[in-house]
C-alpha cells in the first residue's frame, strides 16, 4: 500500500468517521484494511470496530459516489465491520 493511501485514510477516520472494507478501496485505494488498522494501533490509536449492515455503509458511500448494489443483494441482512478512531 501506498503511504499516501494510508494517510489520507488515517485523516479520515480521524476526522471522527468510521470506514469499512469498501469505503477504503472505493475513496482511498486502500485493499488491505486490516494492515491500516493494524498500522494505527501499533501508532497507539485505539481503534473499534463493530458489525453493521452494509446499507449503512452504501448510504455514506453516496455522499462521494454512486454504488449501486445488486437488486437481489441483501444490503440489509449482510454484516460487516466498520472501524474508527476511539476518543
Amino acid at each position: 500500500m501506498k503511504n499516501g493511501n494510508h494517510s489520507a485514510l488515517k485523516e479520515y477516520m480521524l476526522n471522527d468517521e468510521p470506514v469499512a472494507r469498501l469505503e477504503a478501496t472505493l475513496l482511498f485505494g486502500v485493499q488491505e484494511l486490516t494492515s491500516s488498522v493494524m498500522r494505527l494501533r501499533n501508532d497507539g490509536f485505539i481503534i473499534k470496530s463493530r458489525k453493521v449492515p452494509m446499507l449503512t455503509v452504501l448510504k455514506r458511500l453516496q455522499k462521494y459516489c454512486i454504488c449501486k448494489p445488486p437488486s437481489n443483494l441483501p444490503v440489509k441482512e449482510i454484516l460487516v465491520t466498520e472501524y474508527w478512531v476511539s476518543r
